[in-house]
Order: structure tokens, then sequence, then C-alpha cells
């Protein structure tokens, strides 16, 4: 185990744990947006960040990069970090000022509007990348991506091109925390829409209750991945 001390007060972590990780066990309040257990971490949205002193050296990092060390002493809350997060997070309602999920997030941290100019006041996308890492470390696919630079930034399909490897899973759609990412089936088809694109996917029918309930590239995809048998499809979980 490892000893550190996080806002005064002694902790252990185990190998391998970040700094948010071992704050969040212990009910200690680091705001997130950009966090999923189910993925990997990625520093994207910087609200996270913690002051670290080691070997009498203090800097700021980002807590769900930085993995916790033998003497590590955190400090969670003070004026510099205070002032960067709230800064952070009205860079954020000028990006997605009608996200939801940002406006609670600001709320959180005392802010109720920002400095700065909203250029796209219909966009939800906070560039947090949970969407391509779900797609890609859990799904398998790789089917979004983040691509451009800069203020050009955006989630994207390759090549903005509609023939995509998207199984039509919705594993974007659920873990997307802004709204800027949303399925929805009907009428045998099942609709997904990111922040630039719209794409259809046809849905199977189940063989008792005729309900549509499975996008025929799902089941495609985990029956050349699994050894799930064809006919476990035929109908849907309410009519086994």
């Amino acid at each position: 185990m490892i000893d550190l001390t996080i806002d005064g007060k002694k902790y252990q972590a185990e190998e391998g744990q970040t700094v948010l990780e071992v704050a969040h066990r212990h009910g200690i309040f680091i705001p997130t947006l950009c966090v999923d257990e189910a993925v990997s971490a990625y520093g994207a949205c910087r609200l996270c960040m913690v002051e670290i002193e080691r070997k009498g050296r203090k800097k700021l990092v980002a807590s769900c990069l930085y993995q916790a060390e033998e003497g590590l002493v955190v400090t969670t809350q003070n004026d510099r970090i205070t002032n960067i997060r709230k800064t952070v997070i009205e860079l954020l309602l000028a990006r997605c000022p009608q996200s939801e999920g940002v406006q609670a997030m600001a709320k959180k941290l005392g802010v109720t509007c920002s400095r700065f100019e909203s250029e796209k006041p219909e966009n939800l996308c906070t560039l947090c990348a949970l969407c391509t890492r779900v797609c890609s470390e859990v799904v398998g696919k790789s089917a979004i991506s983040l691509v451009s630079r800069g203020t050009s930034r955006e989630v994207a399909l390759p090549y903005y091109d509609d023939k995509t490897d998207c199984i039509a899973c919705g594993s974007c759609a659920y873990i997307c925390p802004t709204g800027a990412i949303t399925m929805k089936d009907g009428n045998g088809m099942r609709i997904i829409t990111w922040p630039n694109c719209k794409v259809s996917f046809k849905l199977r029918r189940c063989a008792k209750c005729g309900a549509e309930w499975i996008p025929e590239k799902q089941v495609k995809h985990i029956l050349n991945t699994t050894e799930v048998p064809a006919e476990f499809f035929d109908v849907c979980p309410d009519c086994r």
C-alpha cells in the first residue's frame, strides 16, 4: 500500500491508483466531466486539477492521470485551484451554454455565467472523448474519433462518411455526459445522431413478440467476435 496525504489527512492507496480514485473513494470532492470507470483516464476537461507537493516542490496536475506516490501531499482546494476550475468551467459554459451537465457543474463550482463569448450556442459537445474511448476500449470498433485541431476539433465519423463501422450499440450515447450524442429507436430503425452526422441502422424484430430490439450490425459484430449462437438473437430478452 502507498501512504499519501490529501487535504491534511493520511490515506492509503493501492499501486496504480490515481489521486482522483483515492479521493473519490474517501468521499473527497474533485470535479470531473470526462471520467468514467468504464474507460481509461484522458485528462480532457481539466476540472480535476489539484496541487501536489513532492520533495518540497509544488505543481498542479490532473488528478485523473496522476498516480498516487509514497509520501505525496495533495491539496484539492485552495484559491489557486478554485480560480483554475472556475476559469475552466467558464470556458466550457461558453462552448456549451445549453448543456445541462455543464450548467450543473458550474453551479457546484459557484459559477453562474461565463466571461467568454459563445460562438455556437447550440453546441453540446465538451470534447471529453468519453464516446471515442468507450467505442475503442469497450466496444472495440473505433467508429468515431476526435478530428481536427484547435477550435475546429470535434467528434466525427472517419472522413465524415456515414458508411461507418459503427454497430449502433449506443454506448457513445449512453456515456455522453451532455446529450451531444442521441439515440432513438422507431419504425424498424435506430437513429444515432452525432454533433455533425446522423446515421440510421436496421433493427431486428423479435420472432415471438415482434418488438424491435437490437441493431442487425450489432448482432453481426457479436457473432463475429464471440461464441454466442445465432439463434440467441431470434427473440428479445423479455421473451426468453
